[in-house]
């Protein structure tokens, strides 16, 4: 598959970083900084043309004639729509997506309707970052909660703590505790090493567990894994701008919203913005503030301003004031792990969430979800099973004799309302949505054969 970036920005360089490593895709990144593209080439295996993402002979340089997805993620909204609508005009280019950061744009579908903007599919990073961060509040004590088949599933990351009740013991008792609630866990990380969970696991404190289970089942399997916590009522969040704002007014209605800004100005904006949230002017890593603000009564910190250092400092001493969960919004996916293993309890990585979107529309084989999880080393899919017992190598097979590669597994399958966590002999039919975690994501292309039939 030929694929054009557009913009070699985090997100870019990220998108670029995951669709390269799979064979079967031709990568070119257009930026206009030729210094960034250079040291781009130098770690991957990509094409890099320099110039204006929008200008027709740049993208006819770029292949836009022969590429099968654009992928429009400069940082200019304007400019990413521009790109897509020259791809479209000139060069009849098949896919076309575009980072569309502004509400002001996104708020109004019909800009993207069939005979409007040229642009398939838009995506939001605020918005889906917005979204990651709320569900992480509601959800108190997990480190990831995703969505699969419009919300009907969800994976739910969570570190198991002394005091949990399945704490200690073994995965195929967890039946016996939650009777009537069907659970598959499907991995577990002990010390950063993955383990294969059978119904023989002890589950051990410490060990950080991706379990699958309907949406209305989660808080019951929670309650197993730690001692149960209450809801947040309490939230702090650090920073004003898109997502702080999107942030607070999300949560205001239900719970007690605290928003710091450092611009005046801005947290004027903000102020008048937000209906019940209070709107302070000051520097979130100010400990008198935080400690005028009673910061040790806060269930939940949020630090997501503009600044990857100001979030880590502002989170971590909100912790040490007392804060009971802390969350802090990362440009590097790769410091995540290290940052978790100290006093905070979340990072976020924005790319990681919207490379996520962006996957599913890249990928073949009727993929419709992609989340990445383990900051990007493994992924969770849902495709859809089409086909025939004839022409497809999944309908009509039981779990265990559908050939997936090594380290993928069948979690659930969604058969119109009804979710069915898979076990060895659950019959996959024709339309089910099938859901499955893959430990490497390097072997997603031979799930993508599965499911196109090949």
């Amino acid at each position: 598959m030929k694929i054009l970036i557009l913009g070699a920005g985090q997100v870019g360089r990220t998108a670029a970083y995951q669709l390269s490593r799979e064979e079967a895709n031709e990568v070119t990144v257009v930026d206009i900084n030729e210094e960034v593209l250079r040291d781009l080439q130098d770690r991957i295996d990509i094409r890099t043309v320099a110039g204006n993402a929008a200008y027709p002979v740049v993208l006819e340089t770029a292949g836009a004639a022969e590429a099968d997805i654009i992928v429009a993620l400069t940082n200019s909204d304007e400019v990413n729509m521009t790109a897509c609508e020259v791809a479209y005009t000139l060069f009849r280019t098949p896919t076309k997506i575009a980072r569309i950061r502004s509400a002001e744009y996104t708020s109004r579908p019909e800009l993207f309707s069939e005979d409007a903007l040229a642009v398939d599919v838009f995506i939001s990073p605020e918005q889906l970052v917005t979204e990651y961060i709320e569900r992480l509040i509601r959800y108190p004590g997990t480190l990831q909660v995703l969505d699969f088949a419009e919300g009907r599933v969800r994976l739910v990351g969570v570190r198991a703590l002394q005091g949990g009740l399945a704490v200690g013991r073994r995965l195929s008792e967890l039946r016996e505790h939650v009777p009537g609630v069907d659970v598959r866990v499907l991995a577990i990380y002990r010390a950063g090493r993955m383990i294969r969970p059978d119904g023989e696991t002890l589950i051990e404190d410490g060990d950080e567990m991706y379990f699958l289970a309907a949406r209305e089942s989660i808080r019951r399997v929670m309650t197993e894994m730690r001692k149960k916590e209450e809801t947040a009522r309490r939230v702090v969040i650090a920073g004003g701008g898109n997502i702080g704002l999107r942030l607070a007014k999300a949560l205001e209605k239900s719970q007690q919203v605290k928003l710091i800004e450092r611009d005046p100005q801005r947290a004027r904006r903000v102020s008048e913005l937000l209906e019940n949230a209070i709107v302070l002017n000051g520097d979130a890593a100010d400990e008198e503030l935080l400690v005028e603000e009673n910061i040790d009564s806060t269930d939940v910190f949020a630090a997501i301003t503009n600044s990857e250092e100001a979030n880590i400092l502002s989170a971590m001493l909100a912790k040490r004031l007392g804060a009971h969960k802390t969350i802090a919004l990362i440009n590097k996916p790769s410091y995540a792990e290290l940052i978790e293993s100290g006093s905070i309890d979340v990072a976020v990585s924005p790319q990681t969430i919207t490379i996520g979107s962006l996957l599913a529309h890249v990928r073949r084989g009727h993929i419709v979800k992609v989340h990445s999880l383990r900051r990007g080393a493994a992924e969770a899919l849902e495709a859809i099973a089409h086909g025939t017992e004839t022409s497809s190598r999944v309908v009509g097979r039981r779990v265990e004799e559908i050939p997936l590669p090594q380290g993928a597994s069948i979690g659930a399958v969604v058969r119109g309302d009804e979710v069915i966590m898979a076990h060895h002999d659950t019959v996959v039919s024709a339309d089910d949505h099938v859901i499955l975690y893959l430990s490497d994501r390097r072997h997603v292309e031979a799930v993508e054969r599965l499911f196109l039939g090949a």
